[in-house]
Formats: structure tokens, sequence, C-alpha cells
């Protein structure tokens, strides 16, 4: 009778561990933004303290209308707005029916792609930076939101791919030849039997582009010189001072507010996200 006790006390024992090594990662993550938001409600008086605290003793919101009477935050975040919509859209368009292809059609040449979509991840931006460059300056597109869209489809589209790969193959083909067999055509049977049951697919791909375009700050600070055609990520450095001296107060608050979409999506799409790696792990 000795012998459970004995198995099951390691057991405890590891599992204990692993919440607590799980909690000190989340108080990890969670430090930055907490500390973001206890700053963007601080007023200058508390910025210098030599004894900050984590609870603003005379929050203020003086912080956030500086920020908005400094940089043209709206017209950033409007950029950023069109460049991220625009972007996940447009994979999302191209990368549904690549994917399907790839899931359907067990060839060489579809594992050959899957390969190079997950390869190519571990390309850094300074590689493709110049390429893209030089072609969007063949298409007159620098400085331009359209040519940053451009660039944003080229670098989700990737990861679009393998997540609808993924979501694709966790649809039973069987259903596609239920519907041939009973006379439905290829485009019918896509429409009415594969594209519903896409759908969460679809959208969780789509938010996950938004995300990685509404965040990004290195193709847009190289591509966009004109202030009013920067995004938001870029117009949060004008915070800075030449000499590195930032203006705490209205950098913070205008960094939460930059934060918090991101946040609310990834709330709602991190199930999706995990669910389709799962399913692309398993099916594949």
């Amino acid at each position: 009778m000795t012998t459970p006790r004995r198995v099951t006390a390691p057991r405890t024992v590891a599992r204990t561990g692993q919440y607590l090594a799980l909690l000190a990662y989340l108080v990890f993550l969670a430090f930055p933004f907490l500390w973001l938001i206890s700053t963007a409600f601080k007023p200058p008086r508390e910025l210098g303290s030599l004894h900050p605290t984590w609870i603003p003793e005379d929050p203020t919101l003086a912080n956030f209308r500086q920020a908005f009477d400094e940089q043209p935050l709206l017209q950033a975040a409007l950029n950023s707005l069109v460049a991220a919509v625009g972007a996940a859209v447009i994979a999302v368009v191209i990368a549904t029916p690549m994917a399907y292809v790839m899931a359907r059609r067990r060839t060489l040449f579809a594992r050959a792609a899957t390969g190079w979509v997950v390869v190519s991840q571990a390309f850094p931006f300074v590689l493709v930076i110049i390429p893209l460059f030089l072609v969007l300056k063949n298409l007159r597109l620098i400085n331009s939101v359209p040519g940053l869209i451009m660039v944003y489809v080229v670098w989700a589209l990737p990861f679009a791919l393998w997540m609808l790969v993924g979501y694709v193959r966790a649809v039973p083909v069987e259903l596609e030849e239920a519907a041939a067999v009973d006379g439905a055509g290829r485009l019918r049977t896509l429409l009415s039997i594969t594209a519903p049951l896409l759908a969460p697919g679809i959208v969780a791909t789509a938010l996950f582009a938004f995300i990685t375009a509404w965040n990004e700050f290195f193709f847009a600070l190289v591509l966009l010189k004109t202030p009013e055609k920067q995004t938001l990520p870029v117009v949060l450095t004008h915070f800075i001072g030449a000499e590195g001296a930032a203006d705490l107060g209205p950098l913070a608050a205008a960094a939460f507010l930059a934060t918090i979409p991101s946040l609310v999506i990834f709330a709602i799409i991190q199930r999706r996200i995990t669910g389709g790696m799962v399913t692309g792990a398993v099916k594949g």
C-alpha cells in the first residue's frame, strides 16, 4: 500500500514546481505592463521620486492629454489600423486557397513548400529589408501605407499558411467525398462544406496577422519617412529625445493606449491559435 504514495509524492512535488515556475513566469511577463500602467497615471513629481510606488499617490490624466498634444497619435493609430487590417485581409485571402491545396495534395512539392514556410520564419528582418526596399522603390511605393501593407503581407503569409494548413487538415476529407458522391461540384463543396468549418481558423489567422502588423516597428521605421504617414510604434519613439532622455509620463500613456488593441484581440484568439498549432502538429 505504500507504493502508490511513493509514486504520487514525486508527481505532486513536480506538479507544484511546475505551477510555481508558471506563476513566476507570469509575474515576469506582467511586471512591465503593470509598471507601464502605473507610470501612465503618475504626475511628474512621482515620476522623479527616489522611492517609486506601484500605485500612484495622486493619479492624473495629464500624461494622456500631453501625449495627444505633442504627437499625432490619432493619425498614427489610423495608419496602423489601415496597414494592419489591409495586411490581415490580403494575407488570409492569399493563404486560404494555398493552404487548402498544400493540405489536400500530399505531394513532394506540398511537403517541400510546408518545410520552406517553417524555415522562412527564421529569417531576420535585416536579411529581407534590402530586397523589399528595392522592390518597393521600383514600384514607387516607398513612404506609403500601401507599400507597408505589401511588406506586412509578405511577412505574415508564411505563418498564416502554416496555421491554415493545420485547420484544413482538421476538416475530415470524408465530408468532401460524401458531398461529391451526392453530386456536389468542387466549388459548391468548398463553399458549403469546407469554408464554414474553416471560418474559425480563418478568423484566428486574420487576427494574428493584424496583431503582428499593429505591433511591427522595424519595417515601418525604414519605409515611412513622412510624419503624417508613420504608424503608432514609430511615433512612440518621438517621445524620446536626441540624447536618449524619455518623456516618461506621455510615453507610458501613449504606449498603454497602443497596447490595448493587441491585448484585447490576443485574449480573444489565444485559444484558437493554440488549437490551430496543436491540430497542425497532430494532423501533419
